[in-house]
């Protein structure tokens, strides 16, 4: 029996939830389902451009799932505009979290708010000055 799928987090709820081709009634066109985990997934590796690895970790999932979704997400969406379907989207196995609450504090998303001096050499230990064995005469 295999492991029930965990929840995506998703942040961001589509404005529209119906594309298809102008001019053609939408009775008459098949239809392609987008999962909303699939759109979170185009919007955080396609329009925020994140790396497949730091998406995963805003959605909740691993990075192997992660390339599944944006691959299925990438298919569905070019089936749909190369064939001339509809595009709707809906379902999926999704929590909705509020940007702000998801991230902490406005600007401070995740690996970010290591201030200036600490980590990677950056900041006041950078020109040999403000270390732990300093004076404070060094300027």
């Amino acid at each position: 029996m295999s492991r029930p799928p965990s929840q995506r987090i998703v942040r961001h709820q589509p404005s529209a939830t119906l594309f298809k081709p102008r001019g053609v009634p939408a009775a008459y066109l098949d239809e392609v389902t987008l999962a909303l985990d699939e759109v979170e997934a185009m919007r955080l590796a396609d329009c925020e451009g994140l790396y497949q690895a730091d998406a995963a970790v805003r959605m909740n999932v691993s990075r192997a799932t992660f390339g599944r979704i944006i691959e299925s997400a990438h298919r569905k969406v070019a089936d749909a505009l190369v064939y001339g379907k509809a595009l709707v989207i809906e379902g999926g196995n999704v929590t909705f979290v509020h940007p702000a609450a998801a991230l902490g504090a406005p600007g401070r998303g995740p690996g970010r708010g290591m201030g200036r001096g600490w980590g990677r050499g950056h900041g006041r230990h950078r020109h040999g000055h403000g270390g732990p064995n300093s004076t404070g005469t060094e300027r």
